[in-house]
């Protein structure tokens, strides 16, 4: 079972060699006050592998990294820790946690794990990135969102290296960083950090993002064009995923979402075989053909302009050639900023033909990842790996025409007949039109028309009022078609409500196993107190719901998770001499040795209150003449209660 960790120890807060102890330590640590259920946090795990933003300037006024110091500064600074509160509600030693204005929804917590040593991204290797997807991986299910502070100089390569590797990702990953030290008095760090706290904690984004500046854009569509200013990356063929001006505005359609019923998997694996040629005048054939060498197993190939290469080289076209047919992967992409290559002009054809593959309009970073990534596929054959370069992964490309909506945009066609115009007007109406009629669509279960909202535009993980998407309503119903065919549109299953219920949530209050297991499928996970995941199954023991056990059981929960008292479901089922509960919760391996804060167990209550059935399951092995020794223990407690009134 999840259990969000409210707690860490300033001098665990970063990642030494012995990183799976205090990765674990992080997720789990639980002491400080416990929170009500009143309390909407939004979690963020931020991973600190060094650069410009957390560097700190020595005595000579130069910048260098120092280790175990930005957590501590960051505590000194109260636009980054409101100290007051956290103190009050996890104690001095818990977590960071975000001041809060009357427009946020969410508290934003923080936790920072600082990597032991911090790396320059200059020196940044596969090897990093694999690191990265790996924390990720082991606290995936303890926060809402996950902030990468990366320098900014290879920061587009990890982007896209992540994008890749994290698979059928499900929450939100921002990296960022920025042209000047946090801590200096005229910074970009502050706004960059702070926006990608505020938008990981509270914004549904499934994709790998780089924030930078105002603009939140898709990291494998990013790359760096500027070393000096404030607005070092750009996006140049795909718009920018929000904008973060007084208000955070998201264009929820242009996010890439996953639609595959799959949970969230790291690939953690590259091909390092892999390398970029740019074709310049007068480049040799000797350099070419070297090049394309063994061990390389993978190129891509910047050529001029829409994808041209010199047509008076045959010399370079039949070393290209020979290369495809050793089975070396060729990606052809543009050495210019913005556009995409094509087999328009001559040229594009001669590389078409000498088995050279369209990159389309790949930025190199994501191009050179990609191919690593798609390489180290080894259940998939040349052929497959070819096809894949192609194919739209991650969002990462545009291949062919764009996407475009159907001729009649249904929220412009209602525009139209109220004469509204402006683009604020039009986003209101589509904030209240679409989720309204997604609704109508899964309470009449109509799966037609919620394919058919989604091609109008719809975002199928759109929110009402009250926060709750349309898969909330399904899964709430119990349709479980319904619920298939949304998660395959890409509906995520991680989005909280304003009442903090996520989709799992609803499938478990209501039952509905079925639905229970596809979501588990594709990776939901329960979020949340441990207590008071504690609280909820116990009561259910307390009342013999054996269903409401299995859909917790279902969830993965840990059936023997303690409430407040210190009591476990086993505890409440004895108490009141539930025998079905008691049978369910022993099948599924439920500790029957654990005691509660009066250091009862649920045998010991089970003897207390004369529940003869719930004592006899669970009468201690060793005990002989089972039931015998249960009815004396009992009858010995009854004596002793009329004796002592």
């Amino acid at each position: 079972m999840s259990q969000v960790p409210v707690n860490v120890p300033p001098n665990n807060n970063h990642v030494s060699n012995n990183k799976g102890s205090e990765m674990e330590h992080l997720r789990n640590h639980s002491s400080g006050r416990l929170a009500t259920e009143s309390v909407r946090d939004g979690r963020v795990l931020v991973l600190y592998t060094g650069g410009t933003i957390g560097m700190i300037r020595n005595e000579n006024g130069v910048l260098v990294p120092k280790s175990n110091a930005f957590v501590k500064k960051l505590r000194n600074y109260p636009h980054m820790h409101d100290k007051e509160y956290a103190d009050e509600r996890f104690g001095s030693m818990g977590p960071l946690v975000l001041p809060v204005t009357s427009t946020d929804s969410r508290r934003v917590v923080y936790n920072v794990l600082e990597y032991s040593p911090l790396c320059d991204s200059s020196n940044m290797t596969m090897d990093d990135w694999i690191r990265i997807a790996n924390d990720i991986k082991q606290s995936y299910e303890h926060f809402d969102g996950f902030v990468v502070l990366h320098g900014t100089d290879t920061l587009s390569y990890t982007a896209s290296a992540l994008s890749f590797m994290l698979e059928s990702l499900g929450k939100i990953v921002i990296l960022t960083g920025s042209q000047v030290p946090i801590f200096d008095t005229r910074s970009d760090g502050l706004d960059n950090f702070l926006s990608s706290l505020v938008i990981a904690a509270n914004y549904n984004i499934p994709e790998v993002c780089v924030y930078f500046g105002t603009n939140l854009m898709r990291g494998n569509r990013t790359s760096k064009v500027s070393a000096s200013s404030f607005d070092a990356f750009h996006s140049p063929n795909c718009p920018s995923l929000a904008k973060a001006n007084i208000k955070v505005e998201v264009d929820y359609r242009a996010i890439f979402r996953s639609c595959t019923l799959e949970k969230f998997y790291v690939h953690a694996s590259l091909n390092r075989n892999v390398g970029l040629l740019r074709i310049f005048p007068s480049i040799t054939t000797h350099l070419v053909k070297a090049f394309l060498q063994p061990p390389i197993e993978g190129v891509v190939l910047q050529s001029y302009g829409a994808g041209n290469v010199p047509t008076n080289r045959e010399d370079i076209i039949k070393e290209l050639s020979a290369a495809t047919k050793r089975g070396i992967i060729i990606v052809n992409i543009t050495q210019c900023t913005t556009g995409c290559v094509s087999d328009t002009y001559e040229p594009g054809k001669l590389l078409e033909d000498a088995g050279v593959i369209s990159g389309f309009d790949m930025t190199p970073e994501a191009a050179l990842t990609k191919l690593a990534y798609v390489l180290s596929k080894k259940e998939w054959d040349n052929e497959t790996k070819r096809q894949m370069m192609q194919t739209n992964l991650r969002g990462e490309l545009t291949a062919g025409r764009s996407p475009s909506l159907q001729d009649l945009d249904l929220v412009e066609a209602v525009a139209r007949s109220l004469k509204l115009s402006s683009t604020a007007e039009l986003q209101e109406l589509g904030s209240i039109l679409f989720p309204a009629m997604l609704n109508a669509a899964v309470l009449g279960r109509d799966v037609v028309k919620l394919e058919a909202l989604k091609e109008y535009g719809a975002d199928i993980s759109q929110r009402n009022a009250d926060g709750r998407t349309a898969l909330h309503i399904a899964c709430c119903e119990g349709y479980l078609k319904v619920v298939r065919c949304l998660l395959r549109m890409g509906a995520n299953v991680h989005i909280k409500d304003r009442f903090d219920r996520t989709p799992l949530t609803d499938a478990i209050e209501y039952d509905h196993h079925e639905v229970i297991k596809v979501l588990m499928q594709c990776g939901a996970h329960l979020h949340g107190s441990a207590h008071v995941i504690g609280e909820k199954m116990c009561a259910a023991a307390a009342v013999g719901n054996v269903k409401r056990l299995e859909s917790y059981h279902l969830a993965n929960a840990d059936l023997s998770q303690k409430d407040f008292s210190g009591r476990t479901p086993l505890h409440l089922a004895a108490l009141h001499n539930k025998v079905q509960a008691v049978k369910f919760l022993l099948e599924h391996g439920a500790e029957t040795g654990s005691v509660d804060k009066i250091n009862q167990s649920p045998y010991n209550l089970a003897v207390t209150v004369d529940s003869v059935e719930a004592a006899s399951l669970l009468l201690p092995s060793d005990a002989s003449n089972p039931s015998d020794k249960v009815t004396q223990l009992i009858g010995a407690n009854t004596e002793a209660r009329l004796t002592n009134p």
